[in-house]
């Protein structure tokens, strides 16, 4: 099995890939202080609007702020609201998950019935409903993305509890007489993490996309806090002259989430027995 982990993982170009992009942007967030030259957020209108140049890298916005400075802290932004969103959502969804796909019976019934009406809506709008009763913010916007995306993680995991659940392994834990609690975190759980992990690399990727979607709209961190969404919707009604300034947080996004989309490609061949053989 480990030999052929790291044979899957030497010969996977999407792992490969994926993985340089996504820890190259992790660590552009992490040393944002270090790298980015100039403040985020102080205004400097003798600079306003300057072409990309080697003292200012990618221009700046009508403000005169440096846009490569915003998309470096703009980074922390949106893995922040990516990073904790997902787990919420991986905490709650996967709980309720393993809850339905276990015990089935009633409990299956009222959480799977929860999930198919928040999977009735649209992710985006969805989301904004609730940041309209909420507010805009950090804090709100990050929850927000958990609740859109429990729901997915809830149906991985009960497909994923169900399927563990029939196996031998389980039946036997049963005849020793083992409690029910423990044969979940001990035998069923361990068990049923491989499509959970490929579900938060995707997920990751997507919630990048709703923060990005969202603070375009408004709805995000608000300014002068760098968000890439934001810094896209500022320059849009420049584009014709100062392309550079939505440029920017658009490449920042498209790299991260093709970095995220070729781990999880490259995660589910790793982890996937059929994919592997083949």
């Amino acid at each position: 099995m480990k030999q052929s982990f790291w044979k899957v993982l030497k010969h996977s170009p999407s792992i490969l890939i994926g993985g340089v992009l996504v820890l190259t942007v992790i660590l552009a967030a992490l040393l944002a202080g270090v790298i980015a030259p100039y403040d985020p957020v102080t205004f400097n209108p003798v600079d306003r609007l300057q072409n990309p140049s080697f003292k200012h890298f990618l221009g700046t916005d009508i403000f005169g702020r440096d846009t490569f400075s915003r998309v470096l802290y703009g980074a922390q932004t949106s893995l922040a609201v990516a990073f904790l969103s997902v787990s919420i959502a991986l905490l709650v969804g996967g709980i309720a998950g393993a809850l339905a796909g276990f015990y089935r019976g009633l409990t299956d019934t009222i959480i799977m019935r929860i999930t198919d009406i928040l999977l009735a809506f649209p992710a985006v709008l969805l989301a904004i409903a609730l940041l309209a009763f909420a507010g805009g913010g950090f804090w709100n916007l990050t929850l927000t993305i958990a609740v859109v995306y429990a729901a997915p993680f809830t149906r991985v995991a009960r497909a994923s509890v169900l399927r563990v659940r029939e196996e031998v392994f389980v039946e036997a834990s049963r005849a020793l007489g083992l409690r029910s609690q423990l044969i979940l975190l001990r035998h069923v759980l361990p068990n049923a993490l491989s499509p959970l992990i490929v579900e938060i690399s995707l997920r990751l990727a997507f919630a990048i996309l709703s923060e990005a979607s969202l603070s375009y709209l408004g709805l995000g961190p608000q300014p002068p806090a760098p968000s890439w969404g934001q810094m896209i919707a500022d320059g849009r009604q420049l584009l014709e002259t100062s392309p550079w300034m939505s440029l920017g947080p658009g490449l920042a996004i498209t790299i991260t989430v093709l970095g995220f989309n070729l781990l999880g490609d490259g995660l589910r061949d790793l982890l996937d027995p059929r994919l592997r053989k083949g």
